[in-house]
């Protein structure tokens, strides 16, 4: 009985919790609205974009969302997401952009990576920073979290970058309370952060209490698989570089975080439903990034992709 009252109180606070971040969050939307031309929801398909994508909802309806997504394909993305990314924007009414990585590696602007820890997931940026160029976006709302990495928790709400598309971690706006300061220069850009204060808890109580919809990767699921470095990779996939010692085998997985299929592992799960997922959460003590192999490439690979122009 008391285990069930304390456990209703601790469900009842994260509740009043996530409604006070999602006032906030909106919040944060209208401002970029009224402060900025050419707003653009960076979308991957991702749990935390769809959150964005519904909170985005809520801060303008009943009109529809007024300003496009953007989605950079590396063209190694998981096939659910992809699905999942055209019809929720043709269910919304939305404009989806899709730039590709693929146009750049054929124009030989970048180059691709090889071997077994190749990834296109750096390749990104030069295809961000030319979408930006090339639509004349003055914010690019993103879902980029502290929690996630040291270099994310250096952040802003508004996080300015120069004309290069290049971010200064040391030299950042001050963000008094809750004035959002978006004067920028000519050929500057800010990138926006709604539910930068969140956790990876936050946003998964967020989805189960507003029942979004979201890809089914993140639900466990028998998928082919196999163990390199400790972590768990899809076998399903011909992107996945994979050695002929590497033994595939069927085991129960899903995806904490989504991104390049070639640097994100699986973790072991029986969580088939939200709820479990939040009570898998709840109990982890493994970042959700410490699935992500592009992350480990140095002790600062995030924060010098940031600096380099990633979102």
């Amino acid at each position: 009985m008391w285990f069930t009252y304390i456990k209703d109180m601790i469900m009842n606070q994260k509740t009043i919790q996530v409604d006070a971040l999602e006032s906030e969050a909106i919040y944060i939307f209208r401002e970029v609205q009224a402060q900025f031309e050419k707003p653009v929801l960076l979308f991957s398909g991702g749990k935390d974009s769809i959150t964005l994508v519904r909170l985005a909802q809520k801060a303008f309806y009943p009109a529809k969302i007024p300003f496009p997504l953007l989605h950079i394909d590396t063209g190694h993305n998981f096939p659910e997401t992809i699905e999942f990314r055209d019809r929720l924007a043709k269910e919304l009414g939305v404009e989806l952009i899709v730039r590709n990585v693929q146009d750049n590696i054929d124009s030989g602007r970048v180059k691709e990576e090889s071997g077994r820890y190749a990834s296109r997931n750096m390749l990104q940026t030069e295809t961000l920073l030319d979408a930006i160029e090339e639509f004349g976006f003055d914010a690019c709302i993103g879902g980029a979290r502290r929690d996630e990495e040291k270099a994310r928790a250096k952040e802003r709400i508004f996080s300015v970058r120069d004309d290069f598309g290049q971010w200064d971690e040391k030299n950042q706006r001050p963000e008094v309370f809750d004035m959002l300061n978006g004067r920028i220069d000519l050929g500057q850009n800010v990138r926006v952060f709604p539910i930068s204060n969140w956790t990876e808890l936050d946003v998964w109580s967020y989805i189960k209490q507003e029942n979004i919809e979201i890809p089914s990767i993140y639900f466990a699921h028998k998928r082919k698989t196999f163990v390199r470095d400790g972590m768990i990779w899809s076998a399903a996939d011909e992107v996945v570089y994979r050695d002929e010692e590497e033994e595939v085998v069927e085991r129960m997985v899903r995806f904490r975080t989504v991104g390049d299929m070639s640097c994100t592992a699986a973790v072991l799960s029986e969580a088939v439903d939200i709820t479990k997922v939040v009570e898998e959460i709840r109990d982890s003590t493994i970042s959700e990034r410490g699935a992500r192999i592009d992350d480990k490439r140095s002790e600062a690979a995030m924060e010098k992709r940031k600096q380099q122009g990633y979102f």
